[in-house]
């Protein structure tokens, strides 16, 4: 069963979320900076890093998009 997962800094602010089924990371997955903007963001299949993968700068544009091998 899929399921939404989130994760926190220790200051309790948001730093990633996604989903997970079984507790692997599946599906679109974002990571947040300290002060809520977006970090990275990018999809996950069967736990691994697919396709493409976005970096954010500190102002939330696009700085570098990889591609993740599989």
């Amino acid at each position: 069963m899929e399921e939404e997962f989130r994760l926190y800094h220790r200051d309790g602010s948001l730093w990633a979320k996604g989903q997970q089924i079984n507790g692997v990371s599946t599906g679109y997955w974002e990571w947040f900076r300290k002060d809520g903007t977006k970090l990275r963001s990018g999809y996950f299949t069967e736990g691994e890093q697919s396709g493409e993968w976005i970096t954010y700068d500190k102002t939330g544009k696009v700085y570098k998009i990889s591609q993740m091998k599989k």
